[in-house]
Order: structure tokens, then sequence, then C-alpha cells
């Protein structure tokens, strides 16, 4: 059985600047060193759920979801 585990990462950490095509681009970091520390740990990354949303569509917020086979007990 898999079991599995949430890490909260801010879409606004890593800086950010005015995009080419217009607006306000931002990136983040934070997710690779989740990923990969996590990965050190036996888990593995099985996708992300936007957690924190303003209304005009910008993500501030994403949960990454991990999983790993439970030991068995």
């Amino acid at each position: 059985m898999l079991e599995y585990a949430f890490e909260e990462v801010a879409c606004d950490e890593g800086g950010g600047g005015w995009s080419l095509l217009g607006g306000f681009g931002m990136e983040t970091a934070a997710h690779q060193k989740a990923i990969r520390r996590r990965a050190a740990e036996g888990w593995r990354y099985a996708g992300f759920i936007p957690k924190r949303q303003r209304a005009g569509g910008f993500i501030e917020s994403i949960d990454l979801v991990f999983e790993r086979q439970r030991p068995d007990t």
C-alpha cells in the first residue's frame, strides 16, 4: 500500500521580473530542493495541487505530492 506526503511551496520564491510578453513573471526554485530532499528519503514525486490562488488566476502556493511504498508491518 502507498503512503502520501504533502509539502507546501510558495510560488513567489526565487525572484521574478517583467516577462518579454508583458506582465509580471514569477519563478520558483524551492520545488527542486523539496523534490531532491524527498527523493533522498525514499519518496517519489507524484504531482502537485494548487493550494492558494488569487482571483486573477495567479497561483500563490502549491502542495507537492509525494508517495512511497508503505513498509509491510
